[in-house]
């Protein structure tokens, strides 16, 4: 488990991180999101011990990192997928890696075919392409069996049979019991993977949720009503509390209720119902409806000057 204890992080006058209090709990895939120069590059180098708090702390099964014995054997971590001496091979950069913490020369071989780079084992890390460092990156992550990962962008560089696989790896993790905790701004990816939800902006904490319990709460989710007199049920909605938008002649869009619960105010107002469907928000919809006040950097469309 990852414990963040009013973890900051200042830089001169720049507040990177604020006090954050979290706990990344193993078995499910943690998605850690946030706009650009929100923090959460820094809150991983943070739980790293690769930055130094301004205050509080960051504990990795309870201990901070610097205090581990063998790390690879308790963290991997992907931050910069092109970390590598460009000169060595893929397998030169992983055997460099078990040596220092005792690992067996067959891991190494294990995990280069795990991440699919045993053809390449051989080539420079220097020829790779993203896509390859990536998995060079997950392989090494992977060498010392450790019981927490943190991914940074992930899927950068992979092709479509790629991210799947790494989605699909990182569930396979979280359901070994593993902690999983991963950056990322791909929603659709992250809505995907991951089954818990970490939202921060301008180095505060948002949210702190199930995925599910995110998407549920998003305005964007509603209940849509088809019928020839969708007026006849509006009375009824509204005094369940209900809001209610009417988009078109013969349709309802309806928050604050479930399906169930307006299908039967439907019924006893006897009105006809053509369509009762959920509007189920994307986790792109919910980000931007959390982060709408914490986008620090924003650019204007348009080429004018």
């Amino acid at each position: 488990m990852i414990t963040l204890r009013g973890l900051t992080k200042r830089y001169g006058d720049v507040l990177a991180v604020d006090s954050l209090d979290l706990e990344v709990r193993p078995g499910r895939v943690t998605g850690f999101l946030g706009p650009n120069g929100a923090g959460k590059s820094t809150t991983m180098r943070m739980v790293l011990g690769l930055d130094h708090p301004t205050s509080g702390r960051a504990l990795v099964g309870g201990r901070p990192y610097r205090e581990l014995d063998r790390p690879l054997h308790h963290v991997g971590a992907v931050l910069d997928a092109r970390a590598v001496h460009p000169g060595r091979s893929g397998r030169a950069h992983l055997l460099t890696l078990a040596r220092t913490h005792r690992i067996p020369d067959r891991r190494v071989d294990e995990v280069l075919e795990q991440v699919g780079l045993e053809g390449a084992a051989r080539r420079r890390a220097g020829t790779f392409s993203l896509g390859m460092s990536q998995r060079l990156g997950i392989a090494a992550a992977l060498l010392g069996d450790p019981g927490v990962l943190l991914f940074d962008e992930p899927v950068n560089g992979l092709d479509p049979d790629g991210v799947r696989w790494i989605r699909e790896l990182m569930r396979e993790l979280a359901g070994q019991g593993r902690t999983v905790f991963v950056s990322s701004h791909l929603m659709s990816e992250m809505q995907l993977t991951a089954d818990h939800l970490v939202v921060i902006g301008r180095g505060r904490l948002i949210t702190d949720a199930p995925l599910a319990e995110v998407l549920a709460h998003s305005a964007w989710t509603a209940v849509v009503v088809r019928s020839p007199h969708p007026e006849d049920l509006v009375a009824a909605l509204e005094a369940e509390g209900a809001g209610v938008e009417r988009p078109g002649p013969t349709e309802l869009v309806v928050t604050g209720l479930g399906m169930e619960r307006v299908g039967e105010l439907a019924h006893r107002a006897g009105v006809v119902v053509h369509e009762l469907r959920t509007r189920d928000a994307s986790l792109e919809q919910a980000y931007r409806e959390l982060t709408e006040n914490a986008v620090q950097y924003t650019a204007r469309n348009g080429g004018g000057r």
